[in-house]
């Protein structure tokens, strides 16, 4: 009898009903501009918006410290890690770490990174929870940033609201692990706003902190994120044309075979997305700009099927902007997990 209870068929033959108003359909470039464009703001709309004014960054360097990393195979690699912050919004301070190979002064391109759920930004760059440095690269998130130091990139790893150093006081006391995403984005929803606006704003405002700097090439930006940093890497590429590539692990996929059919964080959602667009047509306002996307064949909560089947759609519109080699797809044997072997290639091509 219980299975007559199921509310899943209802809620499946819902999302059978939506039109999707702006998928996309163009048949040529002057198309997909257009519905670029006209996608583009509705997203904005359906996020909440953002500041009409930004405020003044005031940022500030904490400390400077000279460290090393190693490459795959076995070179050290010196580096500066700068603990740096910002203000993105008044009231609202942005932590993170500017990490840059020490080389011969020259301008490097620079690789914005964002965490996924977890202990935060330490976790990408080889902190241990007791303030130690890791050795090897450690976690599901393999210290993406510090890989993309060992590949001769300069990364701004950015703590993401809601974990790690920018969480609200329960969430510290549960343990570093521990995030404050279900008090902040039911907040920011009951505000008419999303978590995903409040971090993509972050984002840009990172780039604004970057172009204030002279040490980078500001002209030559990506963003890289896995899991809930690769959410954010999606939407403020679709969003910020100064983004040049994007990398993004353990997220693309469909709305519908992920975050809709299958339990997630609060931070995922966008009301009343589905009446307009899927996650390939968000993802194509990224268009013509390079991204890479991989996923684990055994990732449990965005399965890898429903990632290659977005990516042929993502594939379609990349082609209509005469871009078909700017899009890749690397599905790779492991689970919800960093793996990088195809991104810093792709990296080192685009960027």
């Amino acid at each position: 009898m219980a299975w007559e209870f199921d509310p899943m068929p209802y809620v499946n033959a819902r999302y059978a009903e939506m039109l999707m108003q702006l998928k996309f359909a163009a048949t040529d470039l002057k198309e997909a501009q257009k519905w670029q464009q006209k996608l583009r703001r509705t997203l904005v709309k359906l996020l909440g918006g953002f500041p009409k004014e930004k405020c003044p960054l005031e940022s500030k360097t904490l400390e400077v410290r000279e460290l090393t990393t190693r490459t795959d195979d076995d070179k050290i690699v010196p580096y500066r890690r700068e603990t740096i912050t910002f203000q993105s919004r008044s009231n609202l301070t942005v932590f993170g770490y500017f990490l840059k190979p020490i080389s011969n002064g020259e301008k490097l391109p620079i690789v914005i990174c964002l965490p996924g759920h977890g202990r935060g930004v330490d976790d990408i760059i080889g902190i241990n929870e007791d303030g130690s440095l890791r050795e090897k690269w450690g976690g599901y998130q393999r210290d993406f940033a510090l890989q993309c130091v060992a590949n001769g990139f300069a990364a701004l790893a950015i703590e993401q609201l809601g974990f790690g150093y920018r969480r609200e006081e329960a969430a510290r006391r549960q343990g570093a692990g521990a995030s404050s995403c279900q008090p902040l984005a039911g907040s920011a929803l009951l505000l008419g706003e999303t978590m995903v606006a409040w971090r993509v704003w972050d984002v840009m405002r990172a780039i604004d902190y970057l172009r204030t700097r002279n040490d980078v090439d500001s002209e030559r930006i990506a963003v890289m994120g896995i899991s809930g940093g690769g959410t954010i890497s999606l939407f403020s590429a679709a969003l910020d044309t100064r983004i040049k590539v994007a990398v993004i692990s353990g997220y693309f996929n469909t709305f519908k075979a992920s975050i809709f059919s299958l339990s997630h964080c609060i931070d995922n959602y966008i009301p009343n997305i589905l009446h307009y667009a899927e996650m390939p047509d968000i993802a194509g306002l990224i268009a013509p700009r390079p991204v890479h996307i991989e996923s684990g064949t055994k990732d449990p909560i965005f399965p890898f099927e429903a990632t290659k089947e977005a990516f042929e759609k993502l594939k379609r519109i990349y082609e209509v902007f005469g871009a078909g080699d700017c899009v890749t797809l690397h599905i790779f044997e492991g689970e919800h997990q960093f793996n990088g072997k195809e991104a810093f290639p792709f990296l080192k091509r685009w960027l």
